[in-house]
This record gives C-alpha cells, sequence and structure tokens, in this order.
C-alpha cells in the first residue's frame, strides 16, 4: 500500500510555505503525484446602505481571483514539488470551503491541509474539522511554521473504536517508513485496555510492523495524558481517529490539537 495521489489545499489568504514542503517530502518519498486545490468564497464588502451594487460584485470577483492566483503562484514556484505536480484546481465557490475541498479529494489517496491560525478565515480556508468528517480520506493536518515531514517516531493514539481502525489502516504507508511505532491508549482500567491494543499491534506486525505498546493511566485529562505520552516518545506524526461532529471539534479542534498534539512540528494525519 502507498500513496499514489497527494491533494494539498492551499490558502489563498497567506503564505503557505510549510505545508508545500510537507507535502514535497511526502510526495519524494511515495513518488506520488501532487494536485493542489484552493477555493475562495467573495468577500463581503460592507457599504453604509447596505446595498451592493455591480461595481462590488466586480471587486469581489477581483479579490477571489487574486487570492486563488496567489497560491496557484505559490504551489508551482515551489521547486521540489515541480516534478510530481499533477494539476492544480482554483475554485470560486459560494459553498462552504471544506465541502468543496472534501468532495475533489475523491481524487487523491491523502489529503494534506494546515492547522490555520486560531481564527482562520473560512472565506479560504477549509475547516479542518468538516473536511476531516467529509472527505472520505486521511487528513493530514500539518501545524503552522516549520513542520517535519520525516515521521521517524509515528504514535497511533489508539481507542477502540471504527474511526481508529480505519486510520491505522489508513496510515499503512507512514508507519511502514517509521523508525518507531508505538501504540499509545489512555484508560481509567489499564487491564482492560491490554487486550486491544495488543491485537492491534499483533495486526500491525502481520503486516511487517512492529510496534510498542504503552497503556498509560489517565493523569488529567486523557488529551494531557496522550500529549505527555506523546512528548515523551518524541513523536513527530501522530496518527487517531476522528469521532462525530461536535466530539471531533472538541477533541480535536477545540484548542487541544492546536496546542498539544501540533506542537513542537507534530503533524496529525486523522481518518473518519
Amino acid at each position: 500500500m502507498t500513496y499514489s495521489t497527494l491533494m494539498v489545499h492551499l490558502d489563498g489568504g497567506r503564505p503557505n510555505a510549510a505545508l508545500l514542503d510537507v507535502a514535497a517530502t511526502l510526495a519524494d518519498r511515495y513518488d506520488a503525484a501532487v494536485i493542489g486545490i484552493a477555493a475562495c468564497q467573495p468577500v463581503q464588502i460592507d457599504t453604509c446602505d447596505g446595498y451592493l451594487g455591480g461595481e462590488y460584485a466586480v471587486i469581489e470577483r477581483d479579490i477571489v481571483a487574486g487570492e486563488l492566483a496567489r497560491a496557484k503562484t505559490e504551489f508551482h514556484a515551489h521547486e521540489r514539488l515541480a516534478r510530481h505536480t499533477l494539476e492544480w484546481r482554483s475554485i470560486p465557490t459560494l459553498a462552504n470551503i471544506a465541502h468543496v475541498v472534501a468532495e475533489h479529494a475523491r481524487a487523491a489517496d491523502l489529503v494534506i491541509t494546515s492547522a490555520g491560525p486560531g481564527f482562520a478565515d473560512l472565506a479560504t480556508h477549509a475547516d479542518t474539522g468538516e473536511l476531516i468528517l467529509r472527505a472520505g480520506r486521511p487528513v493530514l493536518v500539518v501545524p503552522d511554521g516549520a513542520a517535519t515531514a520525516t515521521f521517524e517516531t509515528v504514535m497511533v493514539a489508539w481507542t477502540d473504536t471504527r474511526e481508529c481502525r480505519r486510520a491505522i489502516s489508513d496510515a499503512l504507508p507512514m508507519l511502514h517508513a517509521a523508525d518507531r511505532v508505538v501504540i499509545a491508549e489512555v484508560a481509567i482500567d489499564a487491564i482492560d485496555a491490554r487486550a486491544p491494543v495488543a491485537d492491534a499491534a499483533a495486526w500491525l506486525a502481520r503486516h511487517g510492523i512492529d510496534a510498542d505498546k504503552i497503556v498509560a493511566r489517565m493523569k488529567g485529562t486523557s488529551i494531557d495524558t496522550l500529549a505527555a505520552v506523546a512528548d515523551e516518545v518524541e513523536a513527530d506524526l501522530v496518527v487517531a481517529g476522528a469521532y462525530g461532529h461536535s466530539r471531533i471539534h472538541e477533541w480535536a479542534f477545540g484548542g487541544v490539537t492546536r496546542d498539544l498534539l501540533l506542537r513542537d512540528r507534530r503533524c496529525t494525519l486523522l481518518s473518519h
């Protein structure tokens, strides 16, 4: 199993250098084709009387075209991506950006997106939780700033759920390439958690992947404990299942992933 096609979602409203660096490294590793995509909604222009004439529609159209053009230029200007580039998709739209990108995910094995700032402009940036829930593909979330894509140590944040089983399967190419794989579960009762973790490790072994097993007793919250384990093993990628709509926003993007799992140049692979 490998990733033959990557889709990298650029934010037309800000620089995407770290995101493109990660995409280029993965494209090199898997000899994958890369599709670049950016979508943009019209900017809402306020007027004194609330009326928007034709001249404002032209301004909105030009702003959208300019942001998409900047993203396209940035994508094509990345030297390491050049030999992997399959195509570019610029999409002016009135629809939700995450929904648009998720629809186009049908063309790829893996979607790569940035975590975005705390208050990302959803006119140019896909809401990460919505994208993960709708894409039907694994989504690699890249932190802002410098990020590593070597993924030498990968930690699977294990919970015995459908979503986590999907995530560990989707991550197989990265797990095969890693120097160390750790399956970690946070549990109130460590004894009950050992059998599912052992089964997951045995499944990986049959795929030729050796994995260390960690069952950690909860200290504070499960997220605090999980982040501490990730720090302890020096994970540079965390693989996790993404749950239902409200829970993923609370667990993954309500400040938790951004502040804990995505810190220290650590990416996160999430599947639903």
